[in-house]
């Protein structure tokens, strides 16, 4: 079967490299607001979206990321845009809340030709009074977590092509 939405599931791929180009305003818009409908439990959209884009905040989210991770790499890649995802820790929920919307952010950006890549850590990251502090400045509640982040820019080159599915991928019961 050929639909646009299935192509995009299986096509997109994680983007460990950018361009130095940041990202058009209109495509950026597209796909928050395609983040913005991603499912959620019993429709409470838990989750909330962060943009970030200035180099110096970009600079110090990724020293904080590669001190957790254990690397003095950039977990980051290079991407000109970070999208923090959190969500509310009061809200059952909220960590499959979060990974819908990282989730529906990688396909939206996909779809409108920039790459991602899903970046973990966030969790750790945020629970520091460094990271507390940025939530602050930020104006993010006290409960909302740290789910995930994606890299998003345009792919310095092309990524590779999928591993085969496993064979006992699916089990019918």
């Amino acid at each position: 079967m050929k639909n646009e939405v299935l192509s995009c599931i299986e096509t997109r791929r994680s983007v460990r490299a950018y361009e130095g180009r940041q990202v058009e305003e209109e495509k950026l818009r597209a796909v928050l607001r395609a983040g913005t409908f991603a499912a959620s439990g019993m429709g409470r959209q838990a989750a909330q979206i962060v943009v970030v884009q200035d180099a110096e905040t970009i600079g110090a989210l990724s020293r904080l990321n590669a001190e957790i991770w254990g690397t003095e790499g950039d977990p980051y890649y290079g991407a000109p845009t970070l999208l923090l995802v959190f969500a509310d820790s009061e809200v059952r929920t909220f960590v499959e809340d979060g990974c819908c919307v990282l989730t529906t952010l990688m396909l939206a950006a996909h779809a409108v030709g920039l790459g991602t890549c899903w970046i973990n850590r966030e969790r750790q990251m945020f629970e520091r009074e460094e990271g507390r502090e940025l939530m602050r400045r930020w104006g993010l509640s006290s409960s909302m977590k740290g789910i995930g982040a994606l890299s998003l820019g345009y792919p310095a080159e092309e990524p590779k092509a999928p591993a085969p599915r496993k064979a006992d991928y699916i089990k019918r019961v």
